[in-house]
């Protein structure tokens, strides 16, 4: 079972993972800060599915594509005309819902009152703002809902200058923005998130395919870093629920606390993104496969998941307690590669000896990883401190260490200990944190 929200949440905030927005004026409503272990932590996620999605593949190229773009982009998309949900008002509280979320349409879920919503209208998701000094119409712009349209509007940009065949892709991280009605559960669904997208581009025969390997792709990332894969599941959309432009789509779902939702979409968006564009730019988007003699529109499989909401999934699914000697130990699970720091270097007391030690044997370690050194408190307490927030590894510098210059290494899941030389803690380390 997932871990309880209200825990998540709370530690979250007491550790430092996320902090309300501008919470000194009583907080922006579905907006946060990443606090100092938040940021580690959704850095560490991108740069693992980075890492995945461009690194390890030689079929992959990156880009960073800007957040306000023409609007003839939205345009061409269907998003000024399309991207919206059913906005309904109780008329007796006057709460805002989307229609198509509520458990039952007929009662409001904020009053409980019954028969009170006004009729349905679509309310677009797109925040709309102006470039330059003069709000008008001519100059209105919107931040991007989705980081995808900028891959496409750069296809043979990308091509061109890289020198792709097809089949390839192109991946882009950043920021997107989404006027939802009803945001909530924390920081899953906000107007301001990080998109983890990519754009694979393949001919139509082999679009099927292709669509089936990122399918299985995309599900084997989280269990690879440590998701549990009793928590997630693939649901393929119905056909009444597919979005205009897709052949077929499945979700990555994850068990949060409130139940079954998604943590990813892999779509078969076919042609219709590049032929849209082609329609209403005049450019030619089309590929010519010189081999085979043939010019064609090429097909596009996407795998497109929120980084934030991924963080907040491994940070639920690796939340543990434990009896540990009468005691419960809360200990945060990360894989390795996620945990925000990975290593806490610990003296045993303040005293100037073992602080100048520690501070050698933190030099050496902070060059490979994020470490931090922590002199507050017992031992015991730092060691419970550190495994709440997943620090796979400390290393405790004691009065021996000043004769012997060696150094107890504690592992966070079997809290075992070795003593280790100190010339010897890098390599130590590196056998036991992946990259």
């Amino acid at each position: 079972m997932p871990a309880d929200f209200d825990t998540i949440v709370n530690l979250a905030k007491k550790r430092g993972f996320v902090f309300q927005s501008s919470e000194i004026y009583g907080g922006l409503r579905s907006a946060y800060d990443y606090g100092p272990l938040g940021t580690e932590l959704l850095r560490n996620v991108k740069d693992q599915w980075w890492r995945s999605m461009v690194r390890m593949r030689d079929d992959v190229v990156g880009l960073d594509s800007a957040i306000l773009q023409s609007t003839d982009v939205w345009i061409a998309s269907g998003h000024l005309e399309s991207f919206s949900d059913p906005l309904v008002e109780c008329t007796n509280c006057n709460s805002r819902h989307r229609l198509d979320k509520l458990d039952d349409p007929n009662k409001c879920p904020t009053c409980g009152s019954s028969g009170t919503f006004t009729e349905p209208k679509e309310f677009n998701l797109m925040f709309k703002t102006h470039m330059g000094p003069v709000e008008s119409e001519g100059n209105v712009v919107y931040l991007r809902p989705e980081t995808a349209q900028g891959i496409f509007t750069n296809f043979e940009n990308v091509r061109r200058t890289a020198r792709m065949k097809l089949p390839f892709g192109i991946a882009q991280i950043g920021k997107a923005f989404r006027n939802e009605i009803t945001p909530g559960q924390f920081v899953f669904r906000t107007r301001e998130f990080d998109q983890m997208e990519m754009e694979y581009f393949c001919h139509p025969d082999d679009a099927e395919e292709k669509f089936q390997e990122w399918v299985e792709i995309r599900q084997q990332w989280y269990i690879e870093l440590g998701m549990t894969p009793e928590n997630l599941r693939l649901r393929e959309h119905e056909t009444d629920e597919l979005a205009h432009y897709a052949a077929g789509t499945y979700d990555v779902e994850y068990l949060f606390p409130w139940g079954w939702d998604e943590l990813e979409g892999i779509a078969n968006r076919t042609d219709f993104d590049l032929k849209a564009h082609i329609e209403r730019s005049g450019e030619d988007l089309t590929y010519f496969d010189q081999e085979a003699d043939e010019r064609f529109v090429p097909y596009v499989i996407e795998p497109s998941g929120g980084a934030t909401r991924t963080t907040f999934a491994f940070l639920i699914d690796a939340y543990t307690e434990e009896e540990v000697r009468g005691e419960t130990r809360a200990v945060l699970k990360l894989d390795p590669r996620l945990a925000p720091i990975k290593v806490a270097v610990l003296p045993l007391s303040k005293k100037p000896d073992l602080v100048e030690t520690t501070q050698k044997v933190a030099s050496r370690l902070r060059e490979s990883w994020q470490i931090e050194v922590d002199v507050t408190q017992s031992i015991g307490r730092r060691y419970r401190r550190q495994d709440e927030i997943g620090t796979p590894y400390c290393v405790t510098v004691d009065f021996d260490s000043l004769q012997d210059s060696q150094v107890t290494v504690r592992d966070r899941d079997t809290m075992d200990q070795d003593r280790i030389p100190i010339e010897n803690i890098v390599a130590y380390l590196t056998d036991r944190l992946p990259h």
